[in-house]
C-alpha cells in the first residue's frame, strides 16, 4: 500500500510512543526470568501513595509484639508526617530528605525487585528489605565527605552488615552522576542477596544479616522500606514479583560445583542399603512408607563432606538425616547426629524441645525456626559436616550452625555415644511418615 504523508506521520508518532513506553518499564534481563516469563505487581501506580505507609526504623520484633489495635495506632500517628515528606510529582515518588519510610502494605520473603531512583549530592539513603537495613544508596563522590566510611565504592552494597563480610561493600562502582536515573534489580532468596545497579552485578548471593539481632537468621517475611536520609530522593517504576518455592530452590542450587557427586539415581536403591524394604521410590524421589521405619544409608563412607538435597513434608511428618551413621541403631545416638526432618510447626509437636525442632542436631543443638517452606512444597536444605562442627542451611538461611564436640547439656541427659565418630554413612532414619526426597548430591571435603 502507498504510504501517505499522513499515514507516515502517525507512524512515526506510534513508533515514538511506544519507543518512550518501552524506556520506562524495567528491561527484564534474561537470567531475572522463568521459563514462562515474569509476572510482576507494580508497587507504586504513579498518581498516589496508595499501598504505602509511613514508618521509620523500627525494630520489626517490637511491631510484632504490638496488638492489631496497638499497631494500626501506631500506624495512623505516623500517616500524617508521611504524606507531609512524601509527594507523587509527574509520576514520580518524591520524598523531601525527611521523616518516616515508605514502607509497603504487604510484606514480601523471596523477591525479584526492580526500582528507578534519582537523588541528588551529599544525599544518603537506601532501601530496606523484610524490614531490615540496608541496600545502601549515597554519594560517591569525595565531596560527599563519606568516603572513610566506604561512600568511595558506591551504591548497591549492605552496608548494615558486619565488616568484612561479602556484599557490605559493592563489587564495582556503578553509580550514575547526579541528575540520572539509577536502575536497581535485586533478588533477594531465603538471606542471600543478589544487586545489580545499572546492570552490573555488584552484591553476589551475598546474605543480609538480621541487623535487629545478629545471632539470628534473617526473617522471613516483611516490608520494602524506602529509607529518607537528608536529601530528596525521586523513585519511580516500582515493580516485583514473588518467587515460588521451585525457582527459590533452583536459584539456591544453581549448578554443583565440581566435586559434587549425586548419591540417589531417582530409579532404583543402587549404591543404598540398610531398611531399604522400608521405602520406596516415586517420581524420583526417595520415601519412607508409611508406617514404616529403619535407616536407609549410602553403602560408601564420608568424614568431612557437602550434602545437597530437597525434601517435602506432609502434614506432621517427621525423618531425619543419618549423619556418619556406623550402619546399626538409632542414628541420633550411634551416629554423629541426626538432623531432625520434622513439620515443626505442626500442632501435634507442640510442647518439643528445641532440640528436637526441624534441623537441629537431635537432642543435642536446637535449629532456628520459622524457615520451613508449607507442608506440601519442595524445601532445598545444605548440609556441612567439618570435624565436629555441623552447619545446616534451609531454603537459604543457615538455621544451625554448631559444634557438637562442645555439646554438655543433652536432652533428658541421654548419652549420643556416636558424637565424636569421625566418618559414617549417610542417610534417613525414617519414622512412619511418607517425608520425600531427591536431589541429593554429597561433595567430600578435605579434612
Amino acid at each position: 500500500m502507498k504510504r501517505t504523508p499522513l499515514t507516515l506521520l502517525c507512524l512515526t508518532v506510534f513508533a515514538s510512543f511506544w519507543l518512550a513506553f518501552a524506556c520506562s518499564i524495567p528491561t527484564f534481563a534474561e537470567e531475572a526470568a522463568p521459563d514462562n516469563g515474569p509476572v510482576f505487581t507494580t508497587l507504586f501506580n504513579g498518581k498516589d501513595l496508595a499501598g504505602w505507609y509511613g514508618m521509620g526504623h523500627f525494630d520489626p520484633r517490637q511491631l510484632e509484639a504490638l496488638s492489631p489495635a496497638d499497631r494500626q495506632k501506631k500506624r495512623d500517628a505516623e500517616m500524617g508526617d508521611f504524606k507531609k515528606h512524601w509527594t507523587v510529582q509527574n509520576g514520580e515518588l518524591v520524598n523531601d530528605g525527611e521523616g518516616g519510610y515508605a514502607t509497603t502494605d504487604k510484606d514480601y520473603g523471596d523477591i525479584d525487585f526492580w526500582i528507578d531512583y534519582k537523588t541528588v549530592a551529599k544525599a544518603d539513603s537506601g532501601i530496606y528489605l523484610r524490614g531490615t537495613p540496608q541496600v545502601q544508596i549515597w554519594d560517591y563522590t569525595k565531596e560527599g565527605g563519606k568516603w572513610e566510611i566506604g561512600a568511595d565504592k558506591g551504591s548497591g552494597g549492605l552496608w548494615n552488615n558486619s565488616a568484612g563480610t561479602p556484599g557490605k561493600d559493592p563489587q564495582v562502582l556503578a553509580d550514575k552522576p547526579f541528575g540520572q536515573w539509577n536502575r536497581f534489580h535485586i533478588r533477594q532468596v531465603g538471606d542471600r542477596t543478589w544487586v545489580w545497579l545499572n546492570d552490573k552485578l555488584v552484591v553476589d548471593a551475598a546474605p543480609l544479616e538480621n541487623f535487629w539481632d545478629r545471632s539470628r537468621p534473617l526473617f522471613a517475611k516483611g516490608p520494602i522500606q524506602l529509607q529518607t536520609h537528608g536529601g530528596e530522593i525521586r523513585w519511580r517504576n516500582i515493580v516485583l514479583r514473588e518467587i515460588l518455592a521451585e525457582e527459590a530452590n533452583t536459584l539456591l542450587r544453581g549448578k554443583d560445583p565440581e566435586g559434587f557427586v549425586a548419591v540417589f539415581n531417582g530409579r532404583n536403591f543402587d549404591g543404598w542399603t540398610g531398611a531399604v524394604e522400608n521405602y520406596d521410590i516415586k517420581e524420583g524421589a526417595l520415601f519412607c512408607k508409611p508406617g514404616k521405619g529403619g535407616t536407609v544409608y549410602t553403602a560408601d563412607e564420608y568424614d568431612d563432606f557437602v550434602a545437597r538435597l530437597e525434601f517435602k513434608l506432609p502434614a506432621g511428618g517427621n525423618n531425619g538425616l543419618a549423619i556418619r551413621y556406623p550402619g546399626n541403631g538409632d542414628g541420633a545416638y550411634t551416629g554423629f547426629c541426626e538432623l531432625q526432618v520434622l513439620d515443626t510447626e505442626d500442632p501435634k509437636y507442640a510442647g518439643l524441645d528445641p532440640r528436637q525442632a526441624h534441623g537441629s542436631a537431635y537432642g543435642m543443638i536446637a535449629a532456628h525456626r520459622g524457615y520451613l517452606r508449607p507442608v506440601g512444597q519442595w524445601n532445598y536444605q545444605q548440609v556441612t559436616v567439618k570435624g565436629s562442627t555441623v552447619k545446616v542451611e534451609l531454603n537459604g538461611f543457615t538455621i544451625l550452625n554448631g559444634d557438637v564436640g562442645k555439646v554438655t547439656e543433652l536432652m533428658a541427659n541421654t548419652p549420643h555415644p556416636g558424637k565424636d565418630r569421625k566418618s559414617g554413612h549417610f542417610g534417613f532414619a525414617g519414622h512412619n511418615d511418607p517425608v520425600e526426597f531427591r536431589n541429593i548430591s554429597i561433595q567430600r571435603l578435605k579434612p
